[in-house]
């Protein structure tokens, strides 16, 4: 039995980091505005986005940058002096709350070259590798962009036509996602909306689709996997946590969890696509290149003559630079897609081999950092830590999971170069 002071003690700390967070938005903060774009194409994509650190002064933060580092270093004070050096609640807390600060520094430097250098460091570099001597992430976007080109652009799903406009697509992923959270208190809401830049946006318990907006039904089914069973399912199971309540918000760390987990899901639900890894490449390639020294133009014509659209290089382009201006370097979130799915993939798959299903789930019990799942694991065997409610449906039974994941520790054994001559001659 767990000591009632010790779970409100930890409680209380854990409600204070969600409180303390609650102004930072980091995406918000760092974006690029419609008429930024504007301005690009009316001077026929010819020089660089009228973005620079005054764009950014113009637009200030919401909140007083310092009294939020003063209350986040306060936290972790107490995080030490009430729960310790060595306790396994406090030491997640207290990853959160140095992140957290160190996210207050990059927004704080918005429009300078020390802005990507702290990007790089919380969400890591395109040269970072996935153990030593291995492969890189810039490896990754390598290896899928020699893949994506073999295959015929006819047949990437993206063709299909997107002829569902945002009023209809609205009801209808509604309709799905009634299927996936039914029960009435976790009611997940879809919306319209003319403020977001993307094409869609998940939030605590909705999600935002884009107004004026077009969709294939193959659009909306990864939306369906990605952002509702992964993002809001793992939020609103991270706000069921009665004790570890920090569970429901996340750092750069939790998000490269995330990220990945949201494209793994998507990928064993059969949801995802060619074009969507094409766009997934691309962001790979944009930030090694940005790293390198490469400008937004540089990087927007090298897209648009590997034939993207005008739109669609633009948009690529300018994920990179936001937050950063289109000569200095990268904002490097976007490798958590990539960086992520490895990290989780490879963590399933030793799960499976060192017998250890349980803790598949426990991925899914709010948003955290694989770092951290040895931790959550003997928080759960205490009860501090609950099981997730709400799990993606391909992964509500893990038989499916189990053999995939069996054959997949012996498939990757096996070097395809050496039995590539002996297979070619199938495919002629």
């Amino acid at each position: 039995m767990v000591d009632r002071e010790y779970l409100s003690i930890i409680k209380g700390l854990s409600d204070r980091i969600v409180k303390t967070q609650e102004p930072i938005r980091i995406l918000d903060a760092i974006k690029w505005n419609d008429e930024v774009k504007k301005s690009f194409f009316e001077q026929k994509c010819r020089q660089q986005p009228e973005v620079d650190i005054a764009y950014y002064q113009r637009n200030p933060l919401t909140y007083d940058v310092n009294e939020v580092r003063e209350a986040f270093q306060t936290i972790s004070r107490d995080i030490v002096d009430q729960l310790g050096e060595r306790d396994p609640a406090g030491n997640i807390m207290l990853r959160m709350s140095r992140e957290y600060q160190r996210v207050l520094d990059m927004l704080e430097a918005r429009g300078t070259p020390e802005f990507s250098l702290i990007a790089q460091e919380l969400y890591g570099r395109s040269s970072d590798t996935f153990h030593d001597g291995g492969p890189s992430v810039a490896d990754l976007g390598k290896l899928l962009d020699r893949s994506l080109r073999q295959i015929d652009q006819r047949m990437f799903l993206e063709a299909a036509p997107k002829t569902i406009p945002t009023t209809e697509a609205v009801p209808l992923l509604q309709q799905w996602l009634d299927r996936a959270f039914p029960d009435p208190e976790a009611k997940v809401r879809v919306i319209e909306s003319d403020g977001i830049v993307a094409d869609a946006a998940a939030g605590s318990d909705y999600i935002k689709l884009r107004a004026n907006s077009f969709f294939s039904e193959r659009d909306l089914q990864g939306l369906e996997a990605h952002e509702g069973w992964v993002h809001v399912g793992t939020t609103l199971n991270g706000l069921l946590q009665p004790t570890c309540s920090f569970l429901c918000k996340g750092t750069p760390s939790d998000t490269i969890t995330q990220e990945g987990l949201a494209v793994f899901v998507e990928v064993i639900s059969f949801k995802s696509h060619p074009a969507r890894l094409r766009r997934i490449a691309d962001r790979i390639r944009a930030i090694q290149f940005a790293e390198q020294g490469a400008s937004f133009l540089d990087i927007f014509h090298l897209l648009a003559t590997e034939g993207r659209s005008a739109e669609e290089a633009y948009t690529a382009t300018a994920r990179v630079f936001r937050g950063s201006t289109p000569e200095l370097g990268p904002f490097t979130k976007d490798l958590s897609y990539s960086k992520g799915f490895i990290l989780v993939y490879n963590f399933i798959r030793l799960a499976v081999r060192q017998g250890k299903l349980e803790r598949i789930p426990l991925l899914f019990c709010g948003k955290l950092a694989l770092e951290d799942m040895g931790t959550l694991a003997r928080l759960m065997e205490r009860g501090i830590v609950l099981p997730p409610k709400y799990l993606p449906p391909p992964l509500a039974d893990l038989n499916a999971i189990t053999a995939w994941m069996a054959y997949s520790n012996f498939l990757n054994q096996i070097d395809l170069s050496l039995i590539e001559a002996d297979l070619m001659s199938m495919l002629e």
